[in-house]
Parts: structure tokens; C-alpha cells; sequence
């Protein structure tokens, strides 16, 4: 029968556990394994945007020996202040739970109770996978310009928070299988992220669109995108099974974007596509706040924290608390467009 004294060893200190689940990789997740989002640890709660717009003015001629012209508009400052979030969970393991458990094996009995640990802190449904979940969800709202909780409620909108106009979204009318008509709608969209990221987009800057599923099929096996593709090998793939898949046209990379098994919780609604930039430094971030414990005070943030409590009195259980502490930020919303394969847009 295990000892629950051993808890109280090195191993599972709060130290030793919250430095080995930064060593753990993310869950295989698009937006997670795009590095689209910048870690910017900080040593507070709460994130300082400043924002400074300037304006090209043209300049009327003037006769030589005149004043110069002293209508230059100076830059407009603002500061803006947003709180991070918090995310935690726990798990419990009892000493009923681990009575017997040196028979599944020769292990010694620190080496099958380290093993359950990681199991419960980083196997496929354990506590840090659970976070890195939500963090998917928060990073699709992200390029859509928003923060939404798990209940679907809104936390943040990007667009009123920095009082910019969120683009129109954009018809695609797939349906009709009109040749000719879709390059133009993606070079408006193209142009119309480029214009409004004045200085935001490097020459690597890459567009991305997330699509649906209704609107990927339509997308894939429209006349336009078909035609483009018919005299190349990859034709034989269009007509292949392309669920989930990528492929570049138009300029974009197109991608038919795999969420949550239930196609809700975390997904593009299936009429629609998302366009974003990537590789725009400073456009998407992770701001990662520090922990609530006193050796985490004003320090620099982490992506996880997690923290071992153990049953001293009845020593009957052990348990784990797993934090996050993170704001996923997108600071220039108007370079986020989004399309639908409706005939009218919502």
C-alpha cells in the first residue's frame, strides 16, 4: 500500500512541478502550433496598450521665400489597461485511489505515484491539456476580435475596445458557382487588411483564412479555385479527401479549421472563414501574469502555475491546483476580416 508521506518529497514540491510542466509541448493545436501569439510575460495583472495614430497630410506648393507650411497634426496619444484572466482547475488523488498500485508493475513506489501524478497533470485529459484547450478557444476568439469565456459570454471586444469599425463581413456566394468571382472578393479583403495595418505587415507577412466546413466544401469545389489548380498535380487532390486540409490560393492560405470533436465548443461556424495575419509582430499576444502566491509576487509571468496541497491531518488525499494567468490579445482588430458563404450576410 502506498505511503502518502512520500508527497512530501523534492519531486513534488511547487517548484519542481510548475518547472516540469514548462517543459511539456502544447497539445497539437492549429493556433497553438501557428506561434501567432507572442509571449509577453509581465509582472502585474493588468496589460498597458498605448496607441499612437498619426496622419499623412498632403502639402500645397508654395512660392519660394513663403513660411512653411504649419499645418502638421501632432501624433494622438492613448492608454489603454487591460486585466488579465484567471483560469484554475484541481484534481484530488486519495490514498483509496492508489491502494495496491505498486501490482501494476515492478516500479518502485515514488516512481508509480510520480507516473499517476503526470498523468493527471499532462495526460491527454489532465489539467495542463484542459488549459491549453481553453487557451485554443481564447485564441480563436483572438482572430476574431474578441474574448469569450467558457460559458460563451463576452469578456472583451477588441473592436470597441480600441474604437475601431470592424470591417464588413465579406459574401461569398459559392453557391451560384460563378466563374471569375471569387479572386476579386479576396483582393478586397487583401487590400483591405494591408491599407489598415499602416506599418503593421512586414513583406513575410502571410493572410491566413480558417474556414468552416460548409464553406470549405463549397470553397474547394468552386469553379475559380478548380480551375486554377486543374493542370497541377495537386487537381488530384482537390478531388481528394481534403477534410481539414490546407492549400494556397489567391494569396491566402487556406485552411479548413478542426476544433472540438463536438464542432461547437471550440469552432468556425461552417458558413463562415476568418482572415487574419501572421508573422505581424505585435499584432496577436499572449500576456502571461504572475502567480498568486507570495514567491510569484511581482514576477515575471508564467504560462502555468501549479501548486500541491496535501492532507497534513488526516493525510487521506493529495491534490493539485493548476493556474493560468493569461490575456490573449489581438492590438489592431481592424486587420481582421471574415467572410460567409450565405447569400446575405448576417
Amino acid at each position: 500500500m502506498v505511503s502518502l508521506n512520500i508527497f512530501q518529497s523534492d519531486p513534488f514540491s511547487t517548484f519542481q512541478l510548475t518547472a516540469a510542466v514548462e517543459r511539456i509541448p502544447h497539445n497539437p493545436q492549429i493556433l497553438g502550433d501557428m506561434n501567432l501569439f507572442e509571449p509577453f510575460p509581465i509582472r502585474t495583472t493588468a496589460l498597458g496598450i498605448e496607441e499612437r495614430t498619426g496622419v499623412l497630410n498632403l502639402i500645397k506648393t508654395s512660392q519660394r521665400g513663403a513660411p512653411p507650411s504649419t499645418d502638421r497634426v501632432t501624433e494622438q496619444r492613448k492608454m489603454r489597461y487591460f486585466e488579465t484572466v484567471r483560469l484554475s482547475h484541481d484534481d484530488t488523488i486519495t490514498a483509496a485511489e492508489l491502494q495496491g498500485i505498486r501490482a501494476f508493475g515492478t516500479e518502485t513506489e515514488l516512481m508509480q505515484v510520480q507516473a499517476e501524478v503526470a498523468r493527471r497533470l499532462a495526460g491527454p485529459t489532465g489539467l495542463i491539456p484542459r488549459i491549453q484547450y481553453t487557451w485554443e478557444n481564447m485564441r480563436l476568439g483572438a482572430i476574431q476580435g474578441l474574448l469569450t469565456d467558457a460559458d460563451g459570454s463576452l469578456l472583451y471586444n477588441w473592436f470597441n475596445e480600441f474604437q475601431i469599425a470592424q470591417p464588413a463581413e465579406v459574401v461569398f456566394d459559392l453557391a451560384a458557382q460563378a466563374v471569375g468571382t471569387i479572386r476579386p472578393l479576396i483582393n478586397q479583403i487583401v487590400r483591405g487588411m494591408r491599407r489598415a495595418a499602416k506599418g503593421a505587415f512586414l513583406p513575410s507577412t502571410q493572410v491566413i483564412a480558417l474556414a468552416g466546413d460548409e464553406f470549405w466544401d463549397a470553397f474547394i469545389t468552386h469553379p475559380d479555385v478548380v480551375d486554377t489548380y486543374k493542370n497541377w498535380q495537386e487537381a488530384a487532390e482537390l478531388r481528394g479527401d481534403w477534410a481539414f486540409g490546407t492549400f494556397y490560393f489567391g494569396g491566402i492560405t487556406w485552411i479548413n479549421y478542426r476544433g472540438s470533436d463536438d464542432a461547437t465548443t471550440i469552432a468556425i461556424p461552417s458558413n463562415k472563414v476568418k482572415f487574419f495575419p501572421k508573422d505581424a509582430p505585435g499584432i496577436f499576444r499572449h500576456v502571461m501574469a504572475p502567480g498568486e502566491a507570495f514567491q510569484w509576487v511581482n514576477t515575471p509571468g508564467k504560462e502555468y502555475y501549479v501548486i500541491p496541497i496535501l492532507d497534513w491531518e488526516r493525510n487521506m488525499w493529495w491534490r493539485m491546483e493548476a493556474y493560468s494567468y493569461p490575456l490573449f490579445i489581438c492590438t489592431r482588430p481592424e486587420v481582421l476580416w471574415s467572410g460567409t458563404a450565405d447569400s446575405t450576410a448576417d
